[in-house]
C-alpha cells in the first residue's frame, strides 16, 4: 500500500513539473526485469520508474541518500538497496555484497530492479564509463536459472531543471542475460565486461549521447528543417540518428562541417530575431479565416480565465517561488531534485495551510471547499500561465512576419534550401549510420 501510494503521488507531481512523454512498447515486461538508465538528473531519473511501469520495482541509490530525514524514510519505505561507493566511504564497500545477493533475490524472485549502471549523476552530454555492478547483478541471478531480462531507459530531458520542461523516456529492446552466461567460472569477469558493453550499446541506442552540449541546438534544428522538408512530424529516433551523424560528420569532413554548422546557426539566430519557434512558423499564411478565430478564442481566453489567474498567482505566488530559490546554489545535476522536492513538501504544507486557514476563520463549509478547490486553482493557474507565454510568442510572431512578406519570404527560402541541405545529407550518411557502431565511449569499469 505505502508503494503504490507513493508511487501515483510522485508519478502524478512529475507530470506536473515536467511534460512527460513516454516511447516504449505496448506491454510491459514480465518476470525478473533489470531496469537500467543513463543518469542526467538526480532522484529525478528514478522517480521517473514510476511513470515507466507499474510493476513494484526495487531501487538501488547510494547510501548516503538512506541518511536524510525525508528521502531516507521514502527509500526505506519503498526497499530501496543501499549501494556503498569508494568515493562515500571506503570502509564500507564491503557491504555492496549484501547489496549484489539482495538484488539477486529479487530477480530470482521475479521481481523488477532498478539501476544506474553510471554509477553517478551526471551533466555531461554523452554517458559516463559504466560500471560493470548490473551486469554482475544479472548474471548471477541468471546462473540460478532466472530468465533475466535487461531494459535499457533513455531519459533524454530538454531543459532538465527547468519547469515544465520536456522529458522523453525511451525504452529500448530488452537484453537477454543468458547468452552471456560463462561456461567456464573464470570467465566470470569477462562475461560481465561483455554484457556491460552491450548495456552501453542498448543505453546509446535511446540517448542522445551527444560529443558537446553546443551539438544539441544544431540536432535539433537538423531534425526540426528535415521534419520541415518531409512534411511529417519530430521524431525522437530521427533525432538520436542526428546525434550520432554530427559526430560523424565531424570527424570526416571537418571543414564541410564547419560550413554547415554557420549557416544553421545562423539561421536559428534570425528565426530568434522574428521570435519563429521552427520553420514551421515561417510558412504560416495569415488570413481572416484563422485570424479572427485565433483573436475571438484568445481574446474569451483571457476575459474569462484572467480573474481566477490573478487570483491563483495571489494565493500560490510565494510557493511557486520557494523551489526556484532553494535550487539557486545547486548543482546543475540535482537542481531539478532540489526544486522537485521542495514543490512537492511546499505544496502540501500551503495546501494545508490555506484549508486550515479557511476553515478557522469562515467556518467548516469554507474549509472543505477550499480543500477540493485548490489543486484545480494550482492546475489553472499553471495551465494559463503556460498558455499565456505560447500567446505571447504567437503574437510576437504574428507582429514581427504577419505584416513583413519580404523578410518573410527571404527567411523561408533560406530554410527550404537549408531543409534539402539537410535532406541531402541524411540520405548521404544514414548507409554509414546504419552500417556503424554508434560512437561513443565503449570501456567499462573493471
Amino acid at each position: 500500500m505505502f508503494y503504490a501510494c507513493v508511487r501515483a503521488v510522485v508519478a502524478l507531481f512529475l507530470r506536473l513539473f515536467y511534460r512527460v512523454k513516454v516511447n516504449a512498447p505496448a506491454t510491459e515486461p514480465e518476470g525478473p526485469v533489470l531496469f537500467v538508465g543513463n543518469h542526467p538528473n538526480g532522484l529525478i531519473d528514478p522517480a521517473l520508474v514510476f511513470v515507466l511501469t507499474r510493476r513494484k520495482v526495487t531501487f538501488l541509490a547510494k547510501a548516503p541518500l538512506f541518511k536524510m530525514p525525508v528521502i531516507g524514510w521514502l527509500l526505506r519505505g519503498l526497499d530501496a538497496l543501499p549501494v556503498y561507493r569508494k568515493q562515500d566511504d571506503p570502509s564500507k564497500m564491503g557491504g555492496n555484497e549484501g547489496t549484489l545477493d539482495a538484488a539477486k533475490g529479487a530477480l530470482v524472485a521475479g521481481r523488477a530492479i532498478t539501476i544506474f549502471p553510471e554509477g553517478k549523476s551526471h551533466s555531461e552530454p554523452g554517458l559516463a564509463e559504466l560500471k560493470t555492478g548490473a551486469a554482475r547483478i544479472a548474471l548471477n541471478a541468471a546462473k540460478e536459472g532466472a530468465p533475466v531480462r535487461i531494459v535499457p531507459v533513455g531519459l533524454t530531458y530538454a531543459e532538465k531543471h527547468v519547469f515544465r520542461s520536456e522529458v522523453l523516456i525511451d525504452v529500448g529492446p530488452a537484453i537477454e542475460v543468458r547468452p552471456f552466461l560463462p561456461a567456464d567460472p573464470a570467465a566470470e569477469p569477462d562475461a560481465a565486461r561483455r554484457l556491460t558493453e552491450r548495456i552501453a550499446e542498448g543505453l546509446r541506442a535511446v540517448t542522445l549521447n551527444l560529443e558537446q552540449w553546443a551539438d544539441l541546438p544544431l540536432v535539433q534544428l537538423a531534425e526540426q528543417l528535415y521534419a520541415f522538408k518531409q512534411g511529417g512530424t519530430l521524431d525522437a529516433e530521427r533525432l538520436r540518428l542526428w546525434a550520432r551523424g554530427v559526430q560523424l560528420f565531424r570527424a570526416q569532413e571537418p571543414e564541410r562541417f564547419e560550413g554547415v554548422r554557420a549557416h544553421l546557426a545562423s539561421f536559428k539566430h534570425r528565426m530568434e530575431l522574428v521570435q519563429a519557434a521552427g520553420p514551421k512558423d515561417l510558412a504560416l499564411v495569415y488570413r481572416p479565416g484563422n485570424v479572427v478565430p485565433f483573436v475571438v478564442k484568445n481574446v474569451l481566453s483571457l476575459v474569462f480565465g484572467l480573474p481566477l489567474f490573478a487570483l491563483g498567482l495571489a494565493l500560490f505566488w510565494l510557493p511557486y517561488q520557494l523551489p526556484r530559490v532553494a535550487s539557486r546554489k545547486a548543482e546543475l545535476d540535482v537542481q531539478a531534485t532540489v526544486k522537485f522536492l521542495t514543490a512537492f513538501v511546499v505544496a502540501l504544507v500551503w495546501w494545508g495551510a490555506l484549508t486550515v486557514a479557511a476553515g478557522w476563520w469562515a467556518g467548516v463549509p469554507w474549509g472543505v471547499a477550499t480543500f477540493l478547490l485548490v489543486p484545480p486553482l494550482a492546475l489553472f493557474t499553471l495551465y494559463f500561465a503556460e498558455r499565456w507565454e505560447t500567446l505571447r510568442r504567437d503574437i510576437g510572431v504574428f507582429f514581427t512576419l504577419g505584416n513583413r512578406t519580404r523578410l518573410k519570404a527571404l527567411l523561408l527560402a533560406d530554410g527550404e534550401r537549408l531543409a534539402s541541405e539537410v535532406e541531402h545529407l541524411a540520405d548521404e550518411y544514414r548507409p554509414k549510420l546504419d552500417g556503424s557502431t554508434p560512437p561513443g565511449p565503449a570501456t567499462v569499469a573493471p
